[in-house]
């Protein structure tokens, strides 16, 4: 039985080609950390460094490299932002539609003092853009919001967000999770002051990397969530108050760098990520389309969500009224092959905005790499299983 992954959202696979090559041979030919070492496999492994923080950059909109920090993955880019940022007293606002990597930080910081109100969202999960300005106190600091849902693929108007933020002189803290390497991110357009990314989905990188990009303005408001040695400044033992230092003590993971090195390289060429979106576009369309045709009166099908491709991504959630979700997820999985996620996708009240909580949804998320004949073989999967 062929294997067809269908989980794009949780992590892309396959890889950006090169990658695991990249890794291997940082591992059996060079080794060496930055800022420890003054030989010349040392200096390699930081040229490497500094080209992705650039590639980053320039992908982004973003003028300053130095202001690239990485960290082992968006959860903790994440943390450091909220953390480092709110202060007790502080006011945010943040989308009905959050996933818990930015959830379960201000929940954790509304215990200390920090308050925060949520941005309504429509049925199908698109923001209520209307009732961002009423929620804004005096002692709002900034809006945070992810790009595209995890759940069900709906984007958010980080433009017209930017400039609210931009009025009311508010930082605008961005979760890209799911739509950084997909759907171009300009943070200078949309005034983005931090920008939290992970390597393992849209850019193909492995797992372990991440990292964010922040404003120099913001950066100077955030106080460092951990600290220790950085290779630099070693006569003091007070924090670097240089980027990206500030933010990067310890040893990086310097397997994974090399990794998202080369998939950044691969986004880049050809024109890459234009194409790979294309692809999506085309399939989830596609999908769409199949699962209206199985059951256009959605008694046995309902989808979540948009049910066309406006300010959507590659994801498509369904729930099956009459069926156990779980039992369906695994049935395709078992007797078909097609890999996809059940529940609750650490996103509850992105559920709750979307109807489908506590049950959850089965999600279905592609990838440049499927193919058509992929979602025939998941349509075909449904058909039998809820015998349609």
């Amino acid at each position: 039985m062929n294997r067809i992954y269908l989980d794009q959202a949780s992590t892309s696979f396959p890889k950006a080609p090169g990658v695991a090559q990249a890794m291997m041979d940082y591992l059996t030919m060079n080794g060496s950390n930055v800022n420890r070492g003054c030989y010349s496999s040392a200096y390699s492994a930081e040229e490497v460094i500094y080209e992705t923080r650039q590639l980053l950059a320039e992908l982004f909109h973003f003028s300053r490299c130095k202001n690239v920090i990485f960290t082992p993955n968006i959860t903790t880019s994440l943390n450091f932002i909220l953390k480092g940022l709110l202060k007790p007293g502080n006011h945010i606002l943040v989308s009905a539609m959050e996933h818990n990597a930015v959830m379960r930080p201000i929940v954790q910081l509304a215990a200390c003092g920090i308050s925060f109100d949520r941005i309504p969202c429509r049925k199908d999960g698109s923001m209520l853009l209307e009732q961002v300005e009423p929620l804004i106190r005096p002692e709002t600091k900034a809006i945070v919001t992810l790009h595209a849902s995890n759940v069900c693929g709906t984007r958010m108007p980080l433009t017209a967000l930017g400039e609210i933020c931009q009025r009311h002189h508010l930082y605008f803290i961005v979760d890209s999770a799911q739509t950084a390497g997909i759907v171009p991110i300009d943070m200078t357009a949309s005034h983005i002051d931090a920008l939290a990314f992970t390597g393992h989905k849209g850019l193909r990188g492995p797992q372990g990397t991440g990292g964010f990009l922040v404003t120099e303005e913001l950066a100077e408001q955030m106080e460092p969530l951990i600290s220790g040695g950085t290779g630099s400044v070693s006569h003091t033992e007070e924090i670097p108050d240089f980027l990206p230092d500030r933010f990067e003590p310890g040893t990086p993971n310097m397997p994974g760098i090399y990794g998202l090195h080369k998939a950044l390289l691969f986004l880049k060429i050809k024109n890459h990520m234009q194409t790979s979106y294309e692809k999506e576009e085309a399939l989830t369309s596609y999908f769409l389309q199949q699962l209206f045709a199985l059951d256009d009166t959605e008694k046995h099908i309902r989808i979540i969500g948009k049910k066309d491709l406006t300010d959507r991504n590659a994801v498509v959630s369904i729930q099956t009224p009459e069926m156990d979700m779980a039992q369906v997820a695994w049935q395709l999985d078992s007797e078909y092959g097609i890999m996809t996620r059940v529940g609750l996708h650490c996103a509850p009240n992105a559920h709750k905005t979307l109807g489908t909580y506590p049950a959850g949804t089965i999600r279905f998320s592609f990838g440049p790499e499927n193919t058509q004949e992929e979602l025939d073989a998941a349509i075909y999967g449904l058909k039998k299983i809820l015998n349609l």
